[in-house]
């Protein structure tokens, strides 16, 4: 229950005081140095090196590249029929395929499955996270290389070494094989704890509901594939792969998430149409509660 208070405060004092015009406009660009510049690169090296690598983990371990191709493949399909610009295009991509798998999905499981199945949620998370770290890094630097100029390979490249969040991702895999790193994880617990809450407020700040009307199509499309069909997919490679216990169950509700709150952030931040990344997190996170409801239904009568 705290943790969904939690959403809701930081999320709904975000968006009063971006009502209430109290906080300078750009003041969100300060909260989003703290995520992008410590704690991203804190969550890498926090849980990356946690992951135990094996058979027994096949699903969730494919499943986030499965989202992220369907994604990629739905948006495709959306700019044939749209006629998307480049940087709708790419945040679109960037919210269909990359969920929200930490901060609102580890809640929910805990509140439908019980907290002990919170720790089966972590490898569908922490690869999600590396999607990001990655090809969602790259994608948004690319797109927003060719709004602004110089989006050849090497510069592209330049901008994702140089990019926290991936320094911290590789740092974690590099490192860990070789050195135990976890004397230092109640100092990271310490600066992860601020994630959530910071972001949602983030968010809040940026929410405007008026640009519905101008984004109703990217956002029915966006929120339709994220919701719905993610956990298609994710379920037709469960049944597929022939996996059992709770693995699948858990990796399908967590395709079900909304958009990445961080991704979403950093593609704001890239100016890769912030209206619509604002209003699909928002409207994702309050329509989450009801399609969680209901792929919980279908999974337990499977």
């Amino acid at each position: 229950m705290s943790n969904f208070l939690l959403i809701f405060v930081s999320l709904g004092f975000g968006i009063l005081l971006g009502r209430l015009k109290i906080l300078p406009q750009d003041a969100h660009k300060s909260i989003n140095a703290w995520l992008f510049y410590l704690v991203i690169p804190a969550v890498a090296l926090r849980f990356v090196p946690e992951i135990e690598w094996s058979s027994r983990i096949a699903l969730p371990l494919f499943a986030p590249v499965v989202v992220w191709c369907g994604a990629w493949a739905f948006v495709r399909l959306c700019d044939w029929k749209m006629r998307l610009d480049p940087a709708s295009r790419t945040a679109l991509l960037i919210t269909c395929g990359l969920g929200n798998t930490s901060f609102l999905g580890f809640p929910m499981i805990a509140a439908f499955y019980g907290e002990e199945r919170v720790r089966d949620g972590i490898v569908f998370d922490q690869l999600t996270f590396l999607v990001f770290s990655t090809l969602g890094v790259i994608a948004i630097l690319k797109a927003a290389g060719e709004n602004g100029g110089g989006a050849g390979f090497t510069s592209v490249l330049g901008r994702v070494l140089r990019f926290p969040p991936f320094i911290g991702c590789a740092l974690a895999l590099v490192l860990s094989p070789f050195f135990d790193i976890s004397v230092i994880n109640p100092f990271l617990d310490k600066i992860v704890a601020t994630m959530s809450p910071m972001a949602l407020f983030s968010i809040g700040l940026q929410l405007r509901f008026g640009g519905i009307r101008q984004e109703w199509r990217l956002l029915t499309a966006g929120l339709f594939y994220k919701l719905m069909l993610a956990p298609v997919l994710v379920l037709a490679l469960g049944l597929a792969l022939h996996t059992g216990g709770a693995f699948p169950k858990i990796s399908v509700f967590q395709a079900g998430m909304p958009a990445h709150i961080t991704a979403s952030l950093l593609a704001s931040q890239y100016k890769l149409n912030p209206r619509f990344c604002s209003l699909i997190v928002g409207f994702g996170i309050l329509l989450t509660f009801a399609t969680a409801a209901f792929w919980y239904l279908i999974l337990d009568n499977l």
